[in-house]
Formats: C-alpha cells, structure tokens, sequence
C-alpha cells in the first residue's frame, strides 16, 4: 500500500468584519488583533505536530479568516518554521486566501517572496450592490486590481472565489460576475451557491434567495459558460485549467490525511489501520494561552461513509482500490450502496465511484442510501 498523502492547514482566524453568510471560526479584529502572539502560537503548534510525523507535507494552505490580515513578516515566519520543521516535496502548493479589501501591493509581493505560490482571492462578486449585501468590504474594482496585483507580484497559480443564488440575483447578474472572472483568466474558479448555514446573521435574518427555478438556470448555464472557457470541473464547485487543481483541496475529496494547526483547526491523521480526526483550542484567546489538542478515532462504521462524503465531490470519483488503502475496508463492505446509487441514476456503475451528473448535484440524498 502507498504511503498516504500529508497536507498541512494553517488557520487565521479574523476578519477586518463577519460577513452575514460566514459559519466559520472567525472573530472581527476590530482596530487591533494579537498578531505576534497568535504567531507565536502557530510557531509552537507546528512543534508539537511535528514530533511525530515523518512523512512529506505535499501542500500547505493558509485560511481563516482572512490570513491577509498579516505582516508579510509574520506569514515569513510561519512558513519558515514549517519549513524547518517539516520535510516539504519539491513541488510543495502553498495557498494563501486574500480577501482584496485587506491586501495591498506590498503585501501580496511580501507573501510572494515568503513562500506563497498560490494565492485564492476571495472576489464572491464583481456587483458592487451584491458585495454589500454580503458584508464584503470591497468593491468590484479592488477585486480586479487584487488580482492585477498579484500578477505583477509573480503569482501564477491564482484562484478566484465567487458565489451565485445570491440575494435576488438573475442568470443574468451571475454571467456578469463569471464572464468577468474569466476575463481576468485566472488558472482556477471556486463558484459555489450561497447556502444559508446555523450560526449566521442570515439564519436568523434570511435575505431573499432566487426561487429554485432561477436557481437550476443559473447552476446548468453557468456549468456551460465555464466549460466553454476551457475550466474543467473537477469538483462539485471547482473549476481549474488543465493541470491546475488545488493539490490541497484534491487530497481532502481523496481521502488523504491532513494536520490541522491553528485555533479551531481540524485534522485527519491515519495511524497504522486506524484513522483519526483532531481539533484544537476554538477561541484564539484560549488557543493562545494553551493550546490542547483533541483526537478521536472515527469507528470503523463510520469511515466508508466518510470517505464517501468526500469522494463523491469529484467529477472523476475515484478508483476502488482507493477505497480500499484509504479506509481499510472490501469494497464488498459499500457493494450494496453502490448498486442502489447506480439504480437512482446518481452513479454511472456500481463497479466504480463516479458520480453522474445527477449525483453531483444531489450529493447529500445520494449519501442518504449509505
């Protein structure tokens, strides 16, 4: 059996203010946030991760919250120690997110030359009365000349996040915001829809989202646009030039293992034949003045459906003999799950995991026949 691929997942957790939308662990930074002490934080969490793990970190992402919030000076350090600590593979993806309304030029040139080779700008529109509906900071314009930014800065692994069923939004208003991301010809587009989530300021005070007629409108034209671009989904909401997927976010779909450092990170850890999930201190105060670690085996029940949860995200699927070395289970074990789902026209053959179309889109009540 192969060595199981090792990622690592750094986060940041504040933003300059909560967008309505957001369920994450992020807190506003208010006119000032610990920088050094969070840091320093990371620094010794990275320590502790480090002494028992020998295998090569094959991607590193930095997320938040908005990780641009920081120095270049303090993003260095980080990646620096990651890099003493840890042994990187030669062609290492190290993603930062950007939210362009906290990040200026020399910034994104700092993070350049601290390590970053990827960058994923966190656009969501290019409407600027859409964007203020979201609670994002910036405008249309500071998104475009973010990226303008990173480009001069050397980055040519860009990616650029957008949303679509947002408040009151047309087809029309969503082909303006996509056709002006593939203007700008970034190598990779995360277009999602809007999904009002527990523990947000639009769960409890709901905007007015697209009947579900526009809806499908929008996800089938907008599938269509992007394909003739020549951006190939390979994810339910990835969408990459050929040999630009997210090396990081393919190790999660894949079932790979990944270490979690940060306030509220979460990690995947597989030891022997036995997997694992861990989370860290959640609150940033308590995460810097002791950070403890919490690890739980997931039962062998669980793990087909875990690794299923995953999976079935990409538009390729995946190779049963994955199934097999990721969870340790026959393939005989989902044999009755795989054949109702080819049944329900959600897969295109029991003999393998690959969605059709119609489970791409209805993944969870796929998942349901588990």
């Amino acid at each position: 059996m192969s060595e199981i691929p090792l990622s690592l997942y750094l986060h940041f957790p504040w933003c300059e203010r909560k967008c309505p939308y957001c369920d994450f662990n992020s807190h506003e930074a208010g006119n000032t946030f610990p920088e050094k002490a969070y840091v320093n934080a990371l620094l010794a969490d990275l320590d502790f991760e480090s002494r028992a793990e020998s295998r090569a970190i094959h991607s590193v992402f930095l997320g938040g919250g908005t990780p641009s919030l920081f120095s270049a000076n303090s993003i260095s350090r980080v990646l620096a120690h990651t890099s003493t600590q840890f042994m990187l593979t030669d062609d290492v993806e190290i993603t930062l997110e950007a939210n362009p309304g906290a990040i200026d030029n020399a910034r994104i040139e700092g993070f350049r030359q601290a390590g970053v080779n990827r960058l994923s700008i966190g656009v969501q529109s290019f409407d600027d009365k859409k964007l203020h509906q979201l609670g994002r900071i910036h405008s249309a314009a500071e998104a475009s000349e973010a990226f303008h930014q990173a480009r001069r800065a050397g980055f040519n692994n860009i990616n650029l996040d957008l949303m679509h069923g947002l408040p009151g939004q047309t087809w029309r208003e969503a082909e303006f915001d996509l056709q002006q991301a593939i203007s700008l010809a970034p190598e990779h587009i995360s277009w999602y829809q809007l999904t009002i989530e527990p523990n947000t300021i639009f769960y409890n005070n709901p905007p007015r989202l697209p009947i579900e007629e526009t809806l499908v409108d929008i996800y089938e034209r907008g599938m269509q646009l992007l394909a003739d671009h020549d951006y190939t989904r390979y994810e339910i909401a990835a969408f990459a030039r050929p040999g630009r997927q997210s090396v990081h976010n393919q190790n999660y779909w894949q079932f790979g293992d990944y270490l979690g450092v940060g306030a509220g990170a979460h990690g995947k850890l597989t030891v022997e034949d036995m997997i694992y999930r861990t989370t860290k201190t959640r609150l940033p105060k308590d995460y810097m003045a002791s950070s403890n670690r919490k690890m739980s085996r997931v039962t062998p029940e669980e793990i087909p459906l875990e690794f299923l949860m995953n999976a079935l995200r990409l538009t390729e699927g995946v190779d049963l003999t994955l199934f097999e070395n990721r969870t340790f289970h026959s393939v005989q074990s989902i044999k009755p799950f795989l054949q109702r789902a080819e049944k329900n026209g959600f897969l295109s053959s029991s003999e393998d995991i690959k969605p059709t179309s119609l489970g791409l889109q209805f993944v969870d009540e796929m998942l349901l026949l588990v």
